[in-house]
């Protein structure tokens, strides 16, 4: 028979945790050179457009050097662009 009480799991455990540092990284506008990141999502709330390339989290990235472009598709969703 057990002497002590059990645990909390481990994740609780740590109260003040980090963030993820999502967000756009550079806005429209802007110039941009290939591979650089745009913007971090959690889910595919931006669409990507052309010279535009997602990663697996969601990320995304240039194709080619160019200028940042966001164009509205809809009501909660905006494509992103190289030009």
């Amino acid at each position: 028979m057990a002497h002590k009480k059990a645990g909390g799991s481990k994740a609780r455990q740590k109260s003040n945790k980090e963030g993820k540092r999502l967000g756009v990284k550079l806005f429209g506008g802007q110039v941009i050179k290939t591979g650089q990141i745009i913007l971090r999502q959690h889910s595919a709330v931006f669409k990507a457009g052309e010279n535009v390339g997602v990663g697996r989290d969601y990320t995304i990235y240039a194709l080619k050097d160019g200028v940042v472009k966001f164009t509205q598709i809809a009501d909660n969703h905006s494509r992103v662009s190289v030009v």
